[in-house]
């Protein structure tokens, strides 16, 4: 959609509170401060080797993942951002081990902060588009000193989830319970302007991404899916698919969110003690709140992700999201694939009588 006006994130958000008493001046502040955040990370993002900030760290995270310097230097940038307006009790990322409460200099706010400070990080380094993704959450003991428990809330209790992407503009993508809304970064004035209010995800979709190096991994539900959609015309879907997969989840949700698709990152038998690769309440929670806010649908593949109860701050989970009536059909191959079937070729899933939906 166009620019149409000059409308900025903070008028947005002042407009969206006076249409719901839940949206408070507090809540308004933190996601501001959070924008602020992504204006510096996407200055950093620009400066690529210009400014030293390409290449690894020297740590790892509490995944045993190899850090980026990015992801060290945007970790800190989201929490510094962030803990001193007085609106957070405590801040959770994926790469800190526990979650950080506020200095005690600062006063201490309402709402729990997690975020994935730089989503795609591998991508850094080859000038692929990245991005950050937040979700805000409210402290269940106003008052207390957060601990992790606190925050293992399921994604139903977020009251407001965004992301930014740092791609050829920078983009912050937002709900706060009342559809998905998008601002561009204004490069003149600073600030998030909105360029495209009202996001739906069209129900039908000829897109798919997924990591097809892991085919082989892949549960019987989504090979079928996948095989489905690569059979063309020819196949049971009588239309041609297009592939995609960026290793980037943001820049993959964005797109979906722009003209449709479905994303699927399953549970696969590659490492079997591994129910899923991403993160639940830093990726999977915040992206499902935006697409279903968008009109689309998220799920484990058997459950809405929304409603799965975390059981670990750095849980993972398998995650499927997009056009909602692909989700659904992924669903129901998982169900189909549960029911029992009899052990003859005329009933096999790829046998004669293959249902199709």
């Amino acid at each position: 959609m166009p620019f149409r006006d000059n409308t900025t994130l903070a008028q947005y958000l002042l407009a969206e509170s006076r249409k719901n008493p839940d949206i408070g001046t507090d809540l308004v502040a933190l996601i501001l401060d959070a924008s602020r955040a992504c204006k510096l990370i996407s200055k950093l993002v620009a400066q690529g080797a210009l400014a030293n900030v390409l290449g690894k760290a020297e740590g790892v995270n509490v995944q045993g993942e190899e850090q980026a310097k990015l992801d060290v230097m945007s970790d800190d940038t989201f929490r510094r951002s962030t803990e001193f307006g007085g609106h957070v009790c405590a801040v959770a990322s994926e790469e800190q081990d526990e979650p950080v409460p506020v200095p005690p200099e600062y006063p201490r706010g309402e709402f729990l902060l997690l975020y994935d400070p730089l989503d795609g990080s591998s991508n850094i380094d080859v000038n692929v588009a990245v991005g950050s993704i937040f979700s805000v959450l409210r402290m269940p003991r106003p008052g207390k000193e957060a601990v992790a428990e606190d925050f293992l809330q399921p994604g139903t209790r977020q009251v407001a989830a965004g992301y930014a992407i740092y791609g050829p503009s920078t983009m912050l993508v937002l709900t706060v319970g009342n559809g998905v809304a998008g601002f561009t970064l204004h490069p003149l004035i600073g600030d998030f302007v909105l360029t495209h209010p009202n996001i739906t995800v069209p129900a039908q979709t000829q897109e798919f991404a997924v990591n097809a190096s892991n085919s082989r991994f892949w549960e019987p539900p989504v090979k079928r899916y996948v095989e489905e959609c690569m059979a063309g015309t020819e196949g049971p879907r009588g239309k041609d698919f297009n592939m995609r997969w960026i290793a980037s989840m943001v820049a993959e949700a964005h797109r979906i969110l722009m003209r449709g698709g479905v994303f699927m990152y399953p549970r696969d038998t590659k490492k079997p003690l591994r129910p899923g690769r991403l993160r639940l309440m830093y990726e999977a929670n915040p992206i499902a709140l935006i697409m279903e806010q968008a009109g689309a649908a998220a799920s484990t593949g058997t459950e809405r992700i929304l409603e799965v109860t975390p059981s670990d701050l750095h849980q993972r989970i398998p995650l499927i999201f997009g056009s909602r009536e692909e989700v659904e059909r992924i669903e129901a191959y998982h169900r189909d694939s549960a029911i029992p079937k009899a052990d003859t070729p005329l009933f096999n899933a790829r046998g004669l009588f293959r249902a199709a939906l």
